[in-house]
């Protein structure tokens, strides 16, 4: 279990400091109802995850992600794919970045935030986490690495649970400074979501195309041996 710990962490901290949904829960928490609609956020985002690893779990067992203690050949392959995936995703990110960060605008929908019903909130954690391309792939990635250990049912489900907490640290640093810093929180929480705008395109190459070719050396890893 340490390895397989010890393979998924990174993919979880990837996810864990993806700008736009760090950018989004500090909106949320700006709005009127803040101290409902953030926790809910979260807790979307963490079902979020925690379903989409389980479901490539249910499917990576009956699909012998595991031959022998050793990863599959088609693990290989997955990680291989998803491992382009972010290389080629990483590239287009870097290309599209603003040559001035201070022009770096937000999607659209973050301006409809302070207007969004708790469910709508909910159910925007949810997608962030689960449907988003960009944590998507290292979600998968995570829970095949954990299918393919060869662990017992009740220490892959651990995995994938600590796999979910790392990964949601991003969120709940903001909102523990919510609930906790006092007077003190919007000026820190807003230093914060300005510093993410800005840098939001540049952190997310960066970091995926890292990750990506940790993947790419993973699947190969696994196809060759």
């Amino acid at each position: 279990m340490g390895k397989v710990l010890g393979d998924v962490l990174g993919l979880a901290a990837g996810v864990a400091i993806s700008p736009l949904p760090i950018i989004a829960i500090i909106l949320i928490l700006a709005t009127l109802r803040g101290r409902l609609n953030g926790p809910l956020f979260t807790v979307g985002w963490i079902l979020g995850l925690s379903a989409l690893g389980a479901v490539m779990l249910a499917i990576a067992s009956p699909a012998g992600a595991s031959a022998h203690n050793q990863p599959a050949t088609w693990v290989g392959a997955l990680k291989l794919a998803l491992g382009l995936l972010l290389v080629l995703f990483s590239a287009r990110q870097w290309h599209r970045r603003p040559k001035d960060a201070s022009q770096a605008q937000l999607p659209k929908w973050m301006g409809a935030i302070d207007r969004l019903t708790p469910v709508k909130v909910f159910g925007l954690g949810l997608g962030l986490a689960a449907l988003n391309a960009k944590n998507a792939p290292l979600t998968i990635a995570a829970a095949a690495s954990i299918g393919s250990a060869g662990l017992p049912v009740g220490q892959q489900i651990a995995s994938l649970a600590i796999f979910v907490l790392i990964a949601t640290l991003g969120l709940l640093a903001p909102l523990g400074v919510f609930l906790l810093g006092g007077e003190r929180a919007r000026t820190t929480l807003g230093n914060w979501k300005d510093w993410a705008a800005q840098h939001n395109v540049a952190v997310m190459a960066v970091l995926f195309f890292v990750l990506g070719l940790k993947l790419l050396g993973d699947g190969i890893s696994v196809l060759t041996s």
